[in-house]
């Protein structure tokens, strides 16, 4: 159906959204069990340069950490720092809680029939733990760390997740809390949204591509007339 001025009407809105810090407050809760892992190698890291790390892959962070701290480990080492990453962080995680507003947000986006998808850092094995926090069934679309080649801040998630929703990812937007986000979000070619729970700055998430900043997911869905997503007729 065409516009009064007879132009087509524009594609409908798509989301993708990062998973920790964007619908879940689990980044603190990361960044503990980061510290812990390297702490059985005997590597003290201050825990404010864990954290401007969380968002990017496992593999990454230990490419980030290697070359910060001087250190060098084997093979071995750095899959053992990964797998006590993930068995720290599970021990965590009945603390993990959705972001205000994210069930909603969802719930919303569903309602007014927008497609949307989430794309994670995170392996399947703790991320696919979020969709009962949250409220979603087995069957929510999501890509995982195990599905792509490369994480965040190549953009092969968000791209990997456009495909799931059958879209152009230059017609998606992007919702994240961290810089690597919106890096590969301009990377894929999609808008960047940024939310502020997992820590970074307003200026921050906008010098990273950002086009607009909100809170939390519950100040994104009162906003959503802001990104073009309008009640359904």
């Amino acid at each position: 159906m065409s516009t009064d001025l007879g132009y087509p009407d524009p594609p409908s809105p798509a989301f993708l959204f990062d998973l920790d810090g964007t619908l879940i407050d689990s980044v603190y809760q990361h960044v503990i069990a980061w510290r812990s892992a390297l702490a059985g190698l005997g590597i003290d890291l201050s825990v404010w340069r864990i954290h401007r790390r969380i968002g990017m892959s496992g593999g990454l962070f230990v490419t980030a950490l290697l070359r910060e701290t001087g250190l060098s480990l084997t093979q071995e080492q750095i899959d053992d720092l990964q797998d006590a990453h993930a068995a720290a962080y599970t021990e965590q995680i009945e603390s993990v809680r959705p972001l205000p507003g994210a069930s909603a947000l969802l719930s919303e986006l569903t309602e007014r029939g927008v497609p949307w998808a989430i794309a994670t850092s995170g392996y399947a094995k703790t991320a696919r733990r979020a969709l009962d926090m949250l409220g979603l069934p087995e069957d929510t679309p999501m890509v995982t760390r195990d599905l792509v080649r490369r994480a965040k801040p190549d953009p092969d998630l968000f791209l990997a997740g456009a495909t799931l929703l059958d879209i152009d990812p230059r017609s998606a937007m992007v919702v994240g809390d961290s810089v690597w986000d919106l890096l590969a979000a301009r990377r894929a070619g999609a808008l960047g949204i940024g939310l502020l729970s997992g820590g970074y700055g307003r200026d921050e998430l906008e010098r990273a591509g950002a086009f607009r900043v909100y809170a939390d997911p519950a100040d994104m869905l009162n906003r959503l007339d802001e990104l073009g997503v309008r009640q359904n007729p």
